[in-house]
């Protein structure tokens, strides 16, 4: 768990310096007034957390101050780091076996490395586990994932560049069946440019899972770069609409200081992110915890 805490914390960095030296910016001449919360707001939005999420934020510490007889500095940013824990606090939708895992996401987020970091985990819990390359648009995409299959030793199912992804997904499902597989992961397309075909065919893969994954749970995820910022959240809403999501993984979180996004997924969606990215190696791909989360982005820097 320690080991846990300190990859959060480093990989939340450059975000909690970011956060800290806005939210440090913020003037307070002792009298908590309309001006004190509109420039608070102001500083939430340059951290990444959206107009309407540090607007919402900004109401209810309102609130919250009024109602404490405290209103000290301190004070006001005890009650802020709470409003904030609260805002994120949702429960993770429990992985129930057998499950089909729809992975979603546009391209260059790392949607195939973090598929691979999955599989690898959920093999070394000694789940079995099966790939699916549905992803049959984008040039080289099924060999990578092969290659992903290959080094794991993991099963996969794949077709050539151009067939139906609804196919593959008909094709896994059956051989996941036969198999007694476990946890079925399956990569899409992500093409966001081409909105309309894209999310059509999310539809159609599931419509076939609805179809066939009589047995199985399934759970939708949605894969995010963390350092497209409020582009990440525009991708959850547009991806959210086509196959709703269960759970978002946010990527490349140690290398940006735009990681505050994550507060304002959490709040807009009320959907959980699971899992962050924090590094390229198999065990970077870590729990993720929200209120840890916030707590940390409080942390002064000791260095």
């Amino acid at each position: 768990m320690a080991n846990l805490l300190e990859k959060m914390k480093n990989g939340i960095k450059k975000t909690q310096t970011n956060f800290m030296k806005t939210m440090n910016s913020v003037r307070f001449y002792g009298d908590i007034d309309d001006d004190f919360f509109e420039e608070l707001e102001e500083s939430l939005i340059l951290s990444d957390l959206g107009m309407d999420t540090a607007a919402r934020i900004t109401r209810e510490l309102e609130e919250r101050v009024k109602r404490s007889k405290d209103r000290s500095q301190e004070k006001i940013f005890e009650l802020l780091e709470q409003v904030m824990i609260d805002m994120v606090a949702l429960r993770k939708k429990e992985l129930k076996l057998p499950t089909i895992m729809l992975v979603v996401g546009v391209n260059g987020v790392g949607k195939t490395t973090t598929i691979a970091k999955l599989a690898q985990k959920y093999k070394g819990e000694g789940k079995q586990v099966m790939l699916a390359a549905a992803d049959t648009f984008r040039a080289a995409a099924t060999e990578q994932l092969d290659e992903w299959a290959n080094r794991i030793d993991v099963d996969i199912i794949k077709s050539k560049q151009g067939a139906d992804p609804s196919s593959v997904v008909y094709d896994a499902i059956s051989a996941a069946k036969a198999r007694n597989t476990d946890i079925l992961i399956i990569d899409t397309a992500g093409r966001l440019h081409n909105k309309v075909n894209l999310m059509k065919e999310l539809e159609k893969i599931t419509r076939v899972i609805e179809r066939e994954g009589e047995g199985f749970d399934v759970h939708n995820c949605l894969i995010l770069d963390a350092s497209t910022g409020q582009n990440a959240l525009i991708q959850a809403q547009t991806f959210n609409e086509a196959v709703n999501l269960d759970g978002i993984i946010l990527t490349k979180l140690d290398g940006t200081a735009k990681g505050g996004i994550a507060i304002s997924i959490i709040g807009t969606l009320r959907i959980p992110i699971e899992y962050v990215g924090v590094g390229e190696k198999s065990d970077d791909l870590i729990e993720f915890d929200a209120k840890t989360f916030v707590q940390m982005l409080y942390k002064q820097d000791e260095e």
